[in-house]
Parts: structure tokens; C-alpha cells; sequence
């Protein structure tokens, strides 16, 4: 899965004026020291790199793109590097630049509601300094620690908050991009309503750095809500699911803010080889929901709504059991089985991985659709789906059999991908929900997306990027 294609050596001499507009320091050439930034973090690609650049400023972003502009040198922009389509990895020897040293929030706004930060603060530090605000930034991934908001911008990432809050897309109000000949556009603007010309920012975000380089945005902020009520439920079967999202739905109205769904393989898994995960139930249920309701007063009705959801479900058979987290600590206990979903799939081998979204109706179908053409590919194979299920994403991905080799089961990564997308797309599904296309599924998007589509795209690169220096190989 991995790509080494080979690229001229920069000469000692564009070296160090790389190196002096950022500092020796931060101009890194031992393969130790760029080594965290030449694979991701699955060991899934890996490349090499003629220089890892660290600028500390959007002017010096600027500065660099504009001499790599004038030689036409290929440039890889990367944040916390925790993509899982390869699109942040070097694989042709591009120069890597890294925007982890923007870190600073510019500011914040809590009677606007918005705030300005640069593309290197981690989500988990925005998050951080919404919160002291008493304001809430709604975005929420596993890997909110280490990865950073330039990296989920031009990657439009999803998440958990998606149900009540949107895609990362929905999030933004403005940002701040260095294009591929240096100069900086101030798009930073806290606008709700703006309709002079085109919207440009859209164009940039989940373009994967191959349009320009984020350095800043300015982001939405919303209420933090001061309770939240959190169940594990058991599901009789997979059918049951889309009853309980529509009578959540209903009864909760605004307050419901997640809903995720996984079969008892995938909570096996994750119970067994994750530290100090427990099952909530005493025993097993063919499937699982984790629901979450939220209020914006600490009176008790999050909780009160999501116990009558739960009640009338149970009168009509539609749920088999469910546990309301008593704690903070148990509701944090309830998400961290959601959260090791990647982690605990390691131990258990290889795994072929699926980010895609089909109407919400169609969820149940999908899922039984794609068990059924990955048996008749590879029998054995263990089908891993959990499900957003509120924005119809379903991470659909599939372990080894037991028993089989790990070169054997990946050299069928091309066959399974190919027939769980037929589903998807016969389902009027997306082949990506919120990981992009990177280096995985490039091939595939011009298959995907019609000759019309693809030539628009093509055309905006071009636009953007005419001589082809950003993120080479992306996407396109």
C-alpha cells in the first residue's frame, strides 16, 4: 500500500535558503529526525522526504512555497499527520511542510461565538480553549490529542458531533491559506452571511493541501452544554437501529447529539484487547447503540429524555436492554469503546479499511449487502462496521479469517475494496465519508465521479496550481 517513487535531490544551496527563512533547527535532513514524519501512524505508507520544514509563521508558509513555487519543487503540506488515506505522506521525496508550530489562538470571541486559531493547535487544544470561554467546539475524534485543525480542515473531517453539529465544512466561518506561489489569502472572516462572489473556503477545505496550504480559520463555537446524559444499549438485530435513531429523533429533537451503532464482534474485540474495557452488559447482545442526549441547563432533562426514549423503545421491543451512565467516569467508560475502535483492531491481524456513507435508511442494507460479498470473496473474513449512523457513515472494515496469512488476506485489499464500494454506490453512497481520498482511493474517484466532475477538478488544480507543486499525487 505504499508508494516510493523517486524525485530529484534539492542541492545544498536550495537547502539552506529553505533552511534560513525557517532556521537550522527547523530544517530537518537526518532521516531520524524526519522519520515521524515519513509514515502514518497504521505503518500503512511510508516515504522519504528531501527536507521536512517546520515554518513557525504563515509569512515564512509563504516564503516557502513561493522559492518551491519558483524551482518547481513538490511540497507535502502535513499537520498531525493521523490521515488514514495517506494523502499527509511523502512518497516521491517532495520537501514536507509541517505547520505544527502554528499553534497560536489568535483569538476569541464568545459573544460572536467564533474563534481564530492556527492550523497547528492540536483539536484537543481548541477544544481547551473554547472551554475556558465557557463555549463549546463541537468537533470530537479519537485522535483529538495529536491531530491538528489544519489537517481537519483539508480533510473536512467528521466525527462523532456530526448528528447536531456538521462536518468540519459546517464549522468554518473563514480561513487564512497560503496558495502555491506564496501569497497569503486573508479569507479570516466571522461573517454568517457573505455572498460577494464565490465562497472560496470551501474550495480549500477538503482539498488536502493540494489547492493551498491553511495556516488559520476562524471557527464556530456553540454553547457548552452544562449536562449530558450517556446509555449503552443492546439491540436485538441490526434492523433495529434506524426505529431507535427516529424515536430519538423525535423525542429528543435538538438535544440528541450522538448515536452510534457496532455489532457485538466489534465490542468483543475491543473488550478483550483494550486495558481495562469491561462489557456493560452481563451478557451479549447481537448489537449496540451508544446514544447521548445534551442540555444547555443542568436540570435534569437530558437525562429524563433519554430515559422515556429508552422506556417506550423497550415497550415496543426495539431495544433488549440499556444502561445509563450513572457518572461522569461511566460515560467516559461507555465512549472509550467507541473510541478504541482502531486500536483494538490491531491485535486481531490485518485489516481491510472502508469510510464510507449511504443514506441512513439504507444503513442495514449495506451492512448485510457487504458481509455478504466479502464471504463469497474471502470466506472467513470478519466484518468490523460501526456506524456514525446519524450522518449515514459507516466505518466498514474487515479483519482477516483466522488462520490466514496477513500477505495472503492484503493482497485482496483491491477485490474486497472494489465489492463493498459496488454496494455502496448502487446504495447512491459516497466511496469516502470523511477520511478524503489521498493516496488510497485516487484511482477510483475518477471512476466514481464522472468525466465531467473530474475535468472541473482538474481545472480548479490548475487554476490553483499550475505548475502541480502541492501535494503531487493527491487526490487527482
Amino acid at each position: 500500500m505504499s508508494e516510493t517513487l523517486s524525485s530529484a535531490t534539492l542541492s545544498p544551496e536550495l537547502i539552506a535558503r529553505f533552511a534560513a527563512i525557517v532556521g537550522a533547527q527547523h530544517a530537518l535532513t537526518d532521516p531520524d529526525q524526519q522519520l515521524p514524519y515519513l509514515r502514518e501512524w497504521r505503518d500503512m505508507y511510508a516515504g522519504r522526504a528531501s527536507l521536512v520544514l517546520r515554518p513557525g509563521t504563515t509569512e515564512e508558509v509563504s516564503r516557502i512555497l513561493a522559492l518551491a513555487n519558483e524551482h518547481g519543487i513538490p511540497v507535502v503540506p502535513q499537520a498531525g499527520n493521523t490521515g488514514l488515506v495517506g494523502g499527509q505522506v511523502p512518497t516521491r521525496g517532495e520537501v514536507v511542510l509541517s505547520v505544527g508550530r502554528l499553534k497560536r489562538v489568535r483569538s476569541i470571541d464568545p459573544q460572536g461565538f467564533t474563534m481564530t486559531v492556527e492550523a497547528g493547535l492540536t483539536l484537543a487544544e481548541a477544544q481547551a480553549a473554547a472551554d475556558e470561554k465557557d463555549r463549546l467546539f463541537p468537533l470530537s475524534l479519537p485522535s483529538e490529542g495529536t491531530c491538528q485543525i489544519g489537517g481537519n480542515l483539508g480533510t473536512n473531517a467528521g466525527g462523532v458531533g456530526v448528528l447536531a453539529y456538521g462536518n468540519t465544512r459546517q464549522l468554518v466561518l473563514g480561513v487564512e491559506v497560503v496558495l502555491a506561489d506564496g501569497r497569503i489569502w486573508n479569507g479570516l472572516n466571522a461573517l454568517k452571511k457573505d455572498n460577494t462572489g464565490y465562497d472560496l473556503k470551501d474550495l480549500f477545505i477538503g482539498s488536502e493541501g493540494t489547492l493551498g496550504i491553511i495556516t488559520a480559520a476562524v471557527l464556530k463555537l456553540f454553547p457548552r452544554p452544562a449536562e449530558k446524559a450517556t446509555a449503552f444499549v443492546g439491540l436485538p438485530d441490526l434492523d433495529a437501529a434506524l426505529p431507535l435513531f427516529n424515536m430519538a429523533q423525535e423525542t429528543a429533537g435538538p438535544s440528541f447529539t450522538a448515536f452510534e451503532v457496532m455489532p457485538h464482534l466489534v465490542l468483543d474485540i475491543i473488550v478483550t484487547h483494550v486495558a481495562g474495557a469491561r462489557h456493560p452488559f452481563p451478557g451479549p447482545h447481537p448489537w449496540y447503540a451508544l446514544l447521548e442526549t445534551s442540555g444547555l441547563k443542568a436540570d435534569g432533562t437530558a437525562e429524563r429524555v433519554l430515559t422515556d426514549t429508552l422506556t417506550t423503545a423497550s415497550e415496543r421491543a426495539i431495544i433488549t436492554d440499556a444502561v445509563i451512565a450513572s457518572s461522569l467516569g461511566q460515560a467516559r467508560d461507555f465512549w472509550r469503546l467507541r473510541e478504541s475502535y482502531s486500536e483494538a483492531q490491531k491485535p486481531v491481524g490485518a485489516s481491510v479499511k472502508n469510510d464510507v456513507s449511504v443514506p441512513v435508511a439504507a444503513i442495514p442494507e449495506f451492512i448485510r449487502r457487504a458481509d455478504a460479498a466479502v464471504e463469497r470473496l474471502c470466506p472467513g473474513a470478519r466484518p468490523l462496521p460501526i456506524s456514525h449512523f446519524g450522518d449515514g457513515n459507516v466505518h466498514y472494515n474487515i479483519a482477516q479469517p483466522e488462520g490466514m496469512a496477513r500477505e495472503r488476506f492484503m493482497a485482496m485489499w483491491d477485490d474486497i475494496v472494489h465489492a463493498v464500494h459496488e454496494v455502496v454506490l448502487s446504495l447512491n453512497g459516497s466511496i469516502s465519508a470523511e477520511h478524503g481520498i489521498g493516496v488510497m482511493k485516487r484511482a477510483e474517484l475518477a471512476e466514481v465521479k464522472g468525466a465531467v466532475a473530474m475535468d472541473l477538478m482538474r481545472k480548479i488544480k490548475a487554476a490553483f496550481d499550475p505548475k502541480g507543486i502541492l501535494n503531487p499525487g493527491k487526490v487527482l
